[in-house]
């Protein structure tokens, strides 16, 4: 019996996939190919990403996946990938200069003098996105200035999703979660905003018409199939932006809080309300839009997992980074809560950052234990913040990432929240997300949360206990 799946490309920054997933959620196939960006050849200290070089990637997946694929039948095809990137075409969708990476500073001076066009503060008002030099608008500017003879040329600018897009399909088309990154829109109608792109001379008709979540962009083209090893005229569902698919993927309904552990902590919510007003006002703040329609996705950003890598290469040098985090932990269980008044100040790129209570007992286990409790009081104080963006009042947090698999931070911070956190027991929420939505784009489901609730998730569960009062009462040294 021939079974159904959707096939989906995720392109991330690291690694290029192909991932079958059938209409339950659950993963049939996967390949994974390394990805990179490449130097400028105008300057080495640039980064762009070649599309040619992705598209093979892609390519070499899918056909690692279809040897995999006997007695199924790929019902769509769905890409997601990184925000921001994405560069200026032709009426044939040919390059008129690289991909320039978000990882690229050439950037840093037009964020540094964005006043010249408009101001910073009634940029993320309107947009509701950070001022993060890696934005498109920012890319933009840079091209305008540099080059300005490319928009003479220009038939589109199309994000990256839209750009492998193009090349499955041949229709041009612009991911509605690209477009919410990129400090272009006006967030709260989900259009282009006339005033920005006036501020810096561009015409809203450079960007295609807008597909959200779900919707059919075109099919696959017999070449391209050929190339894939993929049957031709397969349907091409949009998606777009991972993070708001990580959002869908991880279970997530309406003003549930998620954060997102790794090298860096991002919160993030789902919800129908946001006040872009007060976001200026707070650093590493952003708003994006949610895969649906309507609703919003603001959130706050941090650095957390980088500081404890930086206390494990103070302390643990020699020792395997594996070995060396469980040393950490074990040692930490045996500090007692408040780190024998050892505190950490975690802003790091501020005058403020450093250490209190360090005394001639003070040993690496209370270090380490100290990072862990700051870490957890600035979670709170930035739920405190998201849900006065929002409007809401948290009852659990979900969990994803890395840094969910260290379970002592995780009673920390449930402790210290005094809620109760879910850590997903899935490492594909992009991936599931995305399928979710490829299923609802071609009829499977009456909607993408119709085709979310036929996937079982697994929680672990972690409860506030003994320690929450201790903590409760150190608060005032750190909020």
């Amino acid at each position: 019996m021939i079974q159904d799946i959707v096939l989906v490309l995720d392109c991330g920054a690291t690694n290029v996939r192909a991932i079958a997933v059938d209409s339950q959620g659950n993963v049939i196939a996967k390949a994974s190919i390394p990805n990179t960006s490449e130097p400028d050849k105008a300057n080495p200290h640039w980064h762009i990403w070649s599309l040619d070089a992705i598209l093979e990637r892609l390519a070499g997946c899918c056909r690692m996946v279809i040897s995999q694929l006997s007695g199924y039948k790929i019902r769509a095809i769905t890409v997601t990938t990184f925000g921001v990137d994405g560069t200026l075409v032709d009426a044939k969708g040919g390059l008129l200069y690289p991909i320039i990476s978000w990882k690229c500073p050439r950037t840093i001076p037009i964020v540094e003098n964005i006043a010249r066009y408009f101001s910073a503060e009634k940029l993320q008002t309107i947009s509701g996105v950070g001022q993060f030099n890696f934005n498109t608008l920012y890319k933009l500017i840079w091209l305008k200035e540099n080059h300005p003879t490319l928009y003479y040329k220009a038939h589109a600018w199309l994000f990256i999703s839209s750009l492998i897009n193009y090349r499955l399909t041949g229709v041009m088309s612009t991911d509605r979660t690209m477009a919410g990154t990129s400090q272009l829109l006006n967030i709260h109608n989900e259009q282009f905003s006339g005033g920005i792109l006036d501020a810096i001379y561009i015409s809203e008709n450079l960007f295609p018409e807008l597909v959200s979540a779900g919707e059919q962009i075109g099919t696959l083209t017999s070449e391209i199939a050929k190339e894939f090893h993929l049957p031709a005229g397969i349907p091409v569902i949009s998606s777009g932006h991972d993070t708001q698919f990580a959002l869908f993927g991880s279970g997530a309904d309406l003003n549930q809080p998620v954060l997102s552990s790794g090298t860096w902590e991002i919160l993030m919510v789902r919800t129908p309300h946001v006040n872009t007003h007060i976001l200026p006002h707070y650093a590493g703040s952003t708003c994006e839009l949610d895969a649906r329609k309507g609703l919003f996705n603001p959130g706050l950003q941090w650095l957390a997992s980088g500081i404890l890598e930086w206390v494990r290469q103070l302390f643990w040098q020699g020792v395997s980074p594996s070995d060396a985090y469980l040393q950490m932990i074990h040692e930490a269980l045996s500090v007692p809560p408040g780190a024998n008044n050892l505190r950490m100040n975690c802003r790091l790129l501020t005058s403020e950052a450093g250490w209190c209570g360090i005394t001639l007992n003070t040993e690496r286990r209370h270090f380490y234990r100290a990072a862990l409790e700051a870490l957890g009081y600035q979670l709170k104080q930035n739920l405190s913040l998201l849900e006065k963006i929002s409007g809401f009042h948290a009852k659990e947090l979900i969990l994803v990432g890395g840094g969910s698999r260290n379970y002592l931070w995780n009673q920390i911070k449930a402790d210290i929240l005094n809620l109760p956190i879910k850590v997903v027991n899935e490492a594909e929420t992009t991936v599931l997300g995305a399928s979710f939505f490829a299923w609802f784009g071609v009829g499977c489901y009456e909607s993408s949360e119709k085709a979310r609730e036929q996937f079982s998730y697994h929680y672990e569960l972690y409860t506030p206990g003994e320690h929450q009062e201790v903590y409760h009462s150190l608060i005032k040294n750190f909020i």
